[in-house]
C-alpha cells in the first residue's frame, strides 16, 4: 500500500508558483502542439526554474524557485519570461497566458506521452483532452501538517477572491461563455475535485489518505484535484483555483496576495467552522460567473457581500503584513484593479469588442505575455 509522505519541515511563508502556459501558432494563433520540441530546445540552454510538459502537447508548465519575497519572485519570473519568449520566437511559436484558449477544439489535442499523462488519459477518457486549460498554482510554505490543514480550511473563505482576481477565460470553444472564468467548469468534472475533507490534524489526514490508498483510489497527492491541497513533499499548501494571468507581473501579485493573507491567518488564528462550506460552491460559482461584480454569501455572519468590496476590506486588513513582507506594491496593484473592476477577463472582452476576431485576441494575449 502507498503511504502518505511525511509533511516536510519548512520555513514558513516562502512562496513559489506553477504556471500552465499556452503554445500558439504565430500564423493562425490556434494552439501549437510543439511542447516536445520546445522543451528539448529549452533543455539545451541555461535558464532559472523548471520547465515541464503538461497533459497535452500545446501546453508547458513553468515552476519557479522558492522565494521569500514578491520582488525576488517577480525578478525570476521576468527572467524566465524573457528567455522563453526569445526561444519561442526562434521556433516561430508564441506563448501566452489566459485560463482557456478561445477557439481551440479539445478533440484535436494530443496527450503528451509520459507515464502519468497516459494514465490520466486512460482513466478519465475525453476529460483528459478537455483538460487543455491553463491555471496558476501558488505554493506557500508552512511549518507542519496541522498548520497546512488549518490554512486549507481558513482560506476557503477567500477562494472567490483568487477566482475573480485571476479570471482570464471568458472565451472557450469559439464562444463568449458569459463567465469570467470558464476554466473551472472543466476542473470540476474530475471526481476528486472540490474541497479537502473536514480534518484538522495531520494524523487524521494521514489515516484518511491511507484508507483511500488501500482502496486503490489514490496513489499520491497529485490524485486530488482540490481547489486547495496540502503538499507534504514540499511542506506547503497549494492554492490551485486561479486561471493563468495574462502577464508575469499579475502572477507574482497573486502570489504576494496569497503570502500576505496566509501570514495574517497564521497570526490571527480563526475559529474554523464547517459552515463555511454551506455556501462554498455557490460563492465559487458566482466568482467564476461574474468576476469582480459578484455578490457572495458569508454563512457565518449571514450576509450578502460585494466580492470587490470584500477584497478591498481584506487588503485593508492586511496592511501590516504587507509592510512586513515588503508586498505593498503588489497589494496596491490589486487594490487598483479591484477598484476599477478590471481583471483579465474584462480586458479580453474589450479586445474582442474592438477587434471582432478571436485569433486577434490571442495575438494580443501573446504580445502581452511575451513583452509585458
Amino acid at each position: 500500500m502507498t503511504a502518505l509522505i511525511p509533511f516536510k519541515k519548512n520555513e514558513t511563508l516562502t512562496i513559489g508558483i506553477e504556471l500552465e502556459m499556452q503554445l500558439v501558432n504565430l500564423h493562425t494563433f490556434n494552439l501549437a502542439m510543439e511542447a516536445e520540441d520546445f522543451l528539448r530546445r529549452l533543455s539545451e540552454i541555461s535558464h532559472p526554474a523548471e520547465i515541464k510538459p503538461e497533459i497535452t502537447q500545446s501546453m508547458i508548465e513553468i515552476n519557479s524557485s522558492i522565494h521569500h519575497s514578491y520582488k525576488s519572485l517577480l525578478i525570476e519570473l521576468q527572467a524566465i519570461r524573457n528567455i522563453l519568449a526569445e526561444e519561442a520566437r526562434k521556433t516561430h511559436i508564441g506563448i501566452c497566458g489566459g485560463g482557456t484558449h478561445p477557439f481551440q477544439k479539445w478533440k484535436e489535442q494530443r496527450i503528451f506521452q509520459n507515464e502519468r499523462f497516459s494514465s490520466v488519459s486512460e482513466q478519465y477518457g475525453y476529460l483528459a483532452k478537455q483538460f487543455t486549460v491553463f491555471g496558476q498554482h501558488i505554493h506557500i510554505a508552512c511549518s507542519n501538517g496541522d498548520d497546512a490543514l488549518y490554512l486549507c480550511h481558513a482560506l476557503a473563505r477567500y477562494i472567490p477572491h483568487f477566482v475573480a482576481l485571476s479570471a482570464s477565460s471568458p472565451f472557450s470553444q469559439e464562444v463568449d461563455t458569459a463567465f469570467d472564468c470558464s476554466r473551472l467548469a472543466i476542473i470540476s468534472a474530475f471526481p476528486l475535485s472540490g474541497t479537502p475533507p473536514w480534518m484538522l490534524t495531520w494524523d487524521e489526514f494521514d489515516e484518511y489518505f491511507n484508507r483511500l490508498a488501500d482502496l486503490e483510489v489514490v496513489k499520491n497527492m497529485k490524485d486530488f484535484y482540490w481547489d486547495i491541497r496540502p503538499k507534504p513533499e514540499f511542506g506547503t499548501i497549494e492554492i490551485r483555483i486561479g486561471d493563468t494571468p495574462l502577464t508575469i507581473e499579475k502572477s507574482a501579485e497573486l502570489a504576494a496576495y496569497a503570502q500576505t493573507l496566509v501570514s495574517w491567518l497564521l497570526e490571527n488564528r480563526q475559529h474554523l467552522s464547517r459552515d463555511i462550506y454551506l455556501t462554498y460552491l455557490i460563492n465559487r460559482f458566482r466568482a467564476a460567473r461574474f468576476g469582480l461584480n459578484a455578490t457572495i454569501v458569508d454563512p457565518i455572519q449571514k450576509l450578502h457581500l460585494s466580492l470587490a468590496e470584500d477584497i478591498l476590506l481584506t487588503c485593508d486588513k492586511l496592511k501590516y503584513q504587507a509592510i512586513k513582507l515588503n508586498n505593498n506594491e503588489a497589494i496596491e496593484n490589486i487594490i487598483r484593479a479591484v477598484t476599477n473592476k478590471n481583471n483579465d477577463a474584462s480586458e479580453l472582452r474589450k479586445h474582442y469588442e474592438k477587434l471582432q476576431s478571436l485569433p486577434d485576441v490571442v495575438r494580443v494575449q501573446t504580445e502581452k505575455w511575451m513583452t509585458s
